[in-house]
């Protein structure tokens, strides 16, 4: 039988283990299955040839049962509408884990931006909002960056929409923006403090040394490089990257580095070459022999479907922390879950950048803003809830830490949906 490699596919099948396990009402996985509501839009852009070119575009909401929808945009050449469901469906989790008032969304356009300049980046962004603005707004729907999209990118936005808007100074609307325009501290690396919060508690949970671990972090992007930064903060040694490298036929390659990495040296590199192929301070290895290393901790912080089961039978691991959304696919889960491989998913430890995009949305609304160290406390101390409260499910049930996390959050949507009479 086939890998199952299409995300959305992935997200329906926890998403109904969990409902089965509940024994909710069949409404819930209904609902549930799919968003209840998808734009795709075609985007005509003028390049600065002078030419028009034709741009896919999606935004869904998936579900508003707790409050209005948010997730980030993202620019990639592989955007499809699967994945923009499946990624909004992940988003409501994710509030749902961390008891925040929101419900889930998320959207994309297929581009490669490394192929556009600064001025076509400009043109698409507010195309995008032209195309959508309608159905956005500080009680809708809230977009936020992800995939190759920044702040700056967030400002194109938030302009476009208040020109659209009767010029309501709105900024709520969006969030991961200049701090000047509103952003918040701790925004920017939040996703990856998060997966560190995530990893120092199960560490405590499996009685593992962070100072003495073997980590190996898949990814250098927004959430790799956060992660690395603030495991080393804590004590941690990293030694093995595994990178994107158009060079290798898997489009992988690893990097060993004895004496183990630092990041500034490695986003120092990163911002003058917009790679780290070939980073002098390192060894150049396989992207096989990265998987087959024996780790403490694994830190899969790239894309979707990077563990398959081929690679799982490789993998030797006590504790994997899912830095990126949907990383591992469900064979390769069920072998991992069979190893007796503990697995944060990716709904608990990346869960950091929505948690501190809401805190945005409060300060937004209050007109108050709070500096780095209040923002990141608040960020651990809400994290740690949500993991002990995770944790305590899988107790409870006998489940896997996968598992309790899906339940937990489908739990209290499941509760709000009722409670509005939709079944």
């Amino acid at each position: 039988m086939a890998e199952t490699l299409n995300i959305l596919e992935s997200a329906r099948l926890e998403i109904k283990k969990a409902c089965n396990l509940l024994k909710l009402n069949p409404a819930c996985y209904d609902i549930l299955k799919d968003p209840l509501r998808v734009m795709e839009t075609s985007l005509p852009v003028k390049m600065d040839d002078g030419s028009t070119k034709v741009f896919k575009a999606y935004r869904s909401a998936h579900n508003w049962a707790l409050g209005p929808c948010k997730g980030g945009v993202r620019f990639h050449e592989n955007v499809s509408l699967d994945e923009v469901k499946a990624l909004s469906m992940w988003m409501s989790l994710k509030a749902g884990l961390l008891n925040i008032p929101y419900g889930g969304g998320k959207g994309g356009i297929c581009t490669d931006p490394s192929e556009l300049s600064d001025r076509e980046i400009e043109n698409l962004s507010r195309a995008y909002i032209r195309s959508i603005y309608k159905y956005l707004g500080e009680r809708i729907d809230i977009p936020a960056p992800d995939m190759n999209t920044n702040g700056k990118v967030m400002s194109y936005f938030l302009d476009e929409y208040e020109k659209l808007n009767g010029e309501k100074q709105d900024i709520g609307t969006f969030t991961g923006k200049p701090l000047v325009l509103g952003g918040s501290l701790g925004r920017n690396e939040a996703t990856g403090f998060g997966v560190v919060v995530a990893t120092k508690f199960a560490c405590q949970k499996l009685d593992i040394n962070l100072a003495d671990a073997k980590i190996g972090i898949q990814g250098f992007g927004n959430v790799g490089s956060f992660s690395l930064k603030y495991l080393l903060d804590n004590g941690a040694k990293i030694q093995y990257l595994c990178i994107h490298d158009r060079k290798s036929p898997s489009g992988l390659s690893g990097l060993y580095s004895k004496e183990g990495f630092s990041y500034e040296q490695l986003s120092a590199y990163y911002q003058d070459h917009k790679t780290l192929v070939d980073f002098p301070n390192a060894v150049k290895i396989s992207d096989t022999k990265f998987w087959s290393e024996k780790f403490d901790i694994l830190i899969p912080a790239a894309i979707e479907n990077s563990i398959t089961s081929e690679i799982a039978k490789k993998i030797q691991v006590k504790l994997i922390v899912e830095g990126a959304n949907g990383p591992i696919t469900p064979e390769a889960d069920e072998i991992l879950k069979d190893n007796n491989v503990v697995i944060i998913p990716d709904i608990l430890a990346n869960s950091g950048g929505v948690l501190v995009s809401y805190y945005e949305w409060v300060q937004n609304q209050y007109g108050y803003y709070w500096d780095i160290k209040e923002v990141q406390e608040k960020q651990e101390k809400d994290m740690q809830t949500a993991l002990k409260r995770v944790f305590e499910t899988a107790d409870k049930y006998q489940v896997s830490i996968r598992e309790a996390a899906y339940i937990t959050a489908i739990k209290r949507i499941d509760e709000a949906m009722q409670l509005r009479g939709w079944y």
